[in-house]
């Protein structure tokens, strides 16, 4: 591991007046520490923020309004947060282990790496890695990877399952750059890989992450978060979903569906939440709607499994948000 050094400012103004040239933002540490030691990330610094930004979940105007350094566990502990939105809680309890949760920090989740084994691997090619260098995956195993939104540069997938509800529910993210702080759209935030997959996501250079915010919503009662992953304890997935529903009277009066383990960025299916909104919350309308979100999608060799089990995962979703108590993620 390259020496470093470590600066752990008090507040946000100190964080951001600390000039070095190449510097890495440390909160829980729960990816960044494992890309410094498979020499992935090599700053020259790190500047510690777990005291600069907030820890405090709390609500104004109606708004759920979490602090950059909320650990994760506190995401499924915390009143306000179950009463406004809990599909994050449900998201949360999917990813990691207790022991990550613990550490883990809000914000540290939205900019994690992706879990890529040829990102991991420093002796193959990679253009998240290494930009204009090849992407290994393409000529390699495909099983876990994309089968939407990926390019020939990149064909890797976002991990994050706490970011596939945040999708789903419309956050906004407000980041400080200097004196200036600005919100990004979460539909924005992310990138698609395009040709340029080493860029991960919208975030001005040495910009940190102060906040989320995630508007009023009608969805804290009938909600889901379907996970299929390789094994039942502390995987990424190979398929989720974050289903959400609002119904008024037996109709849906709007839905909200969006997917981790299929793109580069959480995917928000647009065109089935269009057509779900007006009809009744039946099986054979769940069905529909996950045969419009899969009709166009376009597995790689290795992975075309990924297209039955999601339309499945949609279905199962949608049914499972009728009845939040009894879901099992």
């Amino acid at each position: 591991m390259k020496p470093f050094t470590f600066e752990k400012p008090k507040n946000l103004a100190q964080t951001q007046d600390l000039k070095i040239k190449t510097k890495s933002f440390l909160a829980g540490g729960t990816n960044l520490v494992d890309l410094q030691k498979k020499n992935i990330v090599n700053p020259d610094g790190l500047i510690d923020v777990s005291e600069a930004l907030s820890n405090n979940i709390k609500t104004t105007k109606n708004r759920l309004v979490i602090g950059a350094m909320v650990k994760n566990t506190e995401l499924t502990l915390n009143n306000d947060l179950l009463k406004h939105s809990p599909l994050i809680s449900k998201a949360v309890l999917a990813g990691a282990s207790p022991q990550i949760r613990n550490m883990a920090s809000t914000a540290g989740n939205l900019l994690q790496r992706t879990r890529c084994p040829y990102f991991y691997d420093t002796s193959a090619p990679c253009n998240k890695r290494n930009p204009n260098s090849g992407c290994s995956a393409l000529k390699g195993d495909t099983h876990n990877m994309a089968v939407a939104g990926y390019s020939q540069q990149c064909v890797a997938t976002h991990p994050s399952d706490l970011c596939v509800a945040l999708a789903t529910l419309d956050a906004e993210v407000t980041v400080a750059d200097g004196k200036k702080e600005s919100i990004i759209a979460f539909k924005d935030f992310h990138r698609l890989p395009g040709e340029t997959p080493w860029l991960d996501n919208n975030l001005p250079e040495n910009a940190v992450i102060t906040q989320i915010e995630i508007p009023e919503n009608g969805f804290n009662k009938n909600f889901a978060y379907l996970k299929i992953r390789e094994r039942s304890s502390y995987a990424f997935a190979l398929i989720s979903v974050a289903a959400a529903l609002q119904i008024e009277n037996g109709k849906i009066k709007e839905a909200r569906l969006a997917s981790g383990g299929v793109a580069h960025k959480p995917w928000r299916w647009l065109e089935a939440e269009k057509f779900l909104q007006g009809k009744s919350a039946t099986p054979e309308v769940f069905a529909q709607a996950a045969t419009l979100a899969t009709s166009g999608l376009k597995p790689l060799p290795d992975n075309a499994y990924k297209v039955p089990l999601l339309k499945g995962a949609i279905e199962s979703a949608l049914k499972q948000a009728l009845q939040p108590e009894s879901a099992i993620i």
